[in-house]
């Protein structure tokens, strides 16, 4: 499987949070739409089928970010 680089995953799990919270304040359609955009593009990303598992997969991934919990990315715990 081919892997994203670090900063493009970066740059996605950034701006889908940033998204994440103006939809939360306003709700717009459109702002819904780009999220579920990125979510798309995240799963694709990282070999996963659901947001929070392209957003942990991602996470994991990045240098230095020091995931503790890998469970959802290898089945266990």
């Amino acid at each position: 499987m081919l892997m994203a680089h670090p900063a493009v995953l970066r740059e996605l799990v950034t701006e889908y949070e940033a998204l994440e919270l103006l939809h939360a304040r306003q709700g717009k359609a459109e702002v819904r739409r780009r999220m579920d955009d990125i979510a798309y593009t995240l799963c694709v990303s990282t070999g996963t089928r659901d947001v929070d598992a392209a957003l942990s997969a991602a996470r994991h991934r990045l240098p230095g970010t020091g995931v503790q919990d890998d469970s959802l990315l290898t089945g266990t715990g």
